[in-house]
């Protein structure tokens, strides 16, 4: 991975205890719904409790996005057990430069697994992702 951005770097220094309480107190229970809206992963789940996953690494400069190829309603009813975040490569075939990074995050259920990719296009001097979850409060 290339330099890491100074959104990246606070998160790291700050650890992730919200992170991970805001997700093992999701796992175990039934998802209701399933979506990316923008550029978050948010589950609803069947007790009316909901999560969100993102990149929270924005730094100057920079293009983030999520994608998923997989059907998420298929997921629709499982329960979650739990996920995970595996580097992906980084394409630097553009003509300007600029560096395309990514970065899965694979998500478990009782119905299988299915991946989203966090995405980071910058020109070379914000790379790096930070993962996080957080309880959504409407």
């Amino acid at each position: 991975m290339s330099n890491l951005g100074i959104g990246v770097m606070i998160g790291m220094l700050s650890g992730n205890k919200e992170t991970v309480k805001a997700f093992n107190g999701a796992v175990g229970k039934s998802i209701k719904a399933l979506g990316i809206d923008d550029d978050q992963l948010v589950f609803t789940f069947i007790d009316g409790s909901k999560i969100a996953l993102f990149d929270d690494g924005q730094s100057c400069c920079e293009h983030r996005w999520m994608h998923t190829d997989d059907d998420l309603d298929d997921f629709i009813g499982a329960t979650l057990r739990g996920a995970e975040v595996r580097d992906g490569p980084t394409d630097s075939s553009n003509e300007y430069g600029d560096l395309k990074e990514s970065q899965f995050l694979i998500v478990s259920t009782s119905l299988g697994q299915f991946t989203v990719v966090n995405y980071n296009e910058h020109n070379g001097y914000y790379g790096g992702f930070s993962t996080v979850c957080r309880e959504v409060v409407e």
